[in-house]
C-alpha cells in the first residue's frame, strides 16, 4: 500500500510540462473557473456562517463561568467542521460537472503515452451528457461513502488524545476519494460503472497518493484551487494509464500461458 502511495506521489512528476507539451490548457478552462467559483462559496461560508454555528453550538454551554472561552471554542469547531463538508462537497460537484472537460484530456494523454494502449483496446464511446451522468453517478455514491466515513472521525477528532489519529485518517479518506474521481476520468472509457469501482478498490494506494497532493494544493490561497484539477487529473491520468497497460499485459501472458496448455505436444 504505502509503495502504491508514493507511486501516486510520483506520478504528479512532469504533469505541468505534459500539459504544455499537449496544449492541454483550453481543455481546463472552464474546471478552472467552476473550482474557483466554488472554492470561493467555499471560504465566504466558513467565513460567513462559523460564528452562528458556533453561537449555536455554545447554546449547549448552560453555565456563565466559562461561556466566552466556550464559544470561541464552538466557534472554531464549527469553522473546521464547515471547511470539512465544504471540501467533501467541492471534490465531488467540481469533478462531476468537470467530467465532459476531463474525459478529452486523458484520452490525449493516453494517446500520446500509449498508443498500443489505445489502438488496441476497445473503448467505450460515450457523449458529453453520458460522461457527466456518469461523474454524477460515480461521485454521488463517493459522496454518502466519505460523509458516512467523515461525520463518526470528525467528531472523534475534537477529543484530546484521540484526534492524533482521527485527523491524518480524516485527510486520508478525503484523498482516496478525490484520487478515486481523478482515476475515473480514465476508467470511464475502459470500464462500466462497477467494473470501474471494483478497479480502483484494487488500486487504494494510487488513488491515495493521487488525492494527498490534490488536497495538499486546495490549501494554496487561490492558485492550488485553479490548479489543482489540472495538475491531478492529469497525475491521474498518467497512472491509471500505467495499471491500464499493466493489466493488459497480464491478461495477455494468462492467454499465452493457457493457450500453450492446450496446445497438445508433439510425441518425440
Amino acid at each position: 500500500m504505502f509503495k502504491n502511495i508514493l507511486k501516486g506521489l510520483k506520478s504528479y512528476k512532469d504533469s505541468l510540462k505534459l500539459i504544455k507539451e499537449l496544449k492541454l490548457w483550453s481543455f481546463f478552462l472552464v474546471p478552472m473557473g467552476i473550482s474557483l467559483l466554488f472554492g470561493a462559496c467555499i471560504f465566504l461560508a466558513i467565513y460567513g456562517l462559523s460564528d452562528n454555528l458556533g453561537r449555536f453550538i455554545a447554546g449547549i454551554w448552560f453555565w456563565e463561568w466559562g461561556k466566552e472561552t466556550f464559544t470561541d471554542i464552538a466557534t472554531w469547531i464549527g469553522g473546521l467542521a464547515i471547511a470539512v463538508l465544504g471540501f467533501i462537497l467541492y471534490k465531488h460537484v467540481v469533478m462531476a460537472l468537470s467530467a465532459p472537460f476531463m474525459s478529452p484530456v486523458s484520452e490525449r494523454i493516453e494517446k500520446h503515452l500509449y498508443p498500443d494502449l489505445h489502438d488496441d483496446i476497445k473503448h467505450r464511446k460515450t457523449s458529453n451528457t453520458e460522461q457527466l451522468m456518469r461523474g454524477l453517478r460515480i461521485n454521488i455514491r463517493n459522496l454518502l461513502y466519505e460523509i458516512f466515513i467523515s461525520i463518526p472521525l470528525l467528531f472523534l477528532s475534537f477529543i484530546p488524545g484521540v484526534n492524533f489519529i482521527t485527523t491524518p485518517l480524516l485527510f486520508l479518506v478525503q484523498a482516496y476519494y478525490a484520487g478515486f474521481g481523478n482515476m475515473d476520468y480514465t476508467l470511464e472509457r475502459h470500464y462500466k460503472y462497477r467494473d470501474s469501482v471494483n478497479f480502483v478498490k484494487k488500486s487504494r494506494g494510487y488513488a491515495i497518493g493521487n488525492g494527498i497532493v490534490f488536497m495538499a494544493m486546495l490549501f494554496l490561497p487561490i492558485i492550488g484551487i485553479i490548479l489543482v484539477l489540472p495538475v491531478a487529473v492529469t497525475a491521474a491520468s498518467k497512472t491509471t494509464l500505467e495499471l491500464l497497460r499493466e493489466r493488459k499485459m497480464l491478461v495477455q501472458r494468462e492467454q499465452q500461458q493457457l493457450e500453450q496448455s492446450h496446445t497438445p505436444k508433439l510425441e518425440s
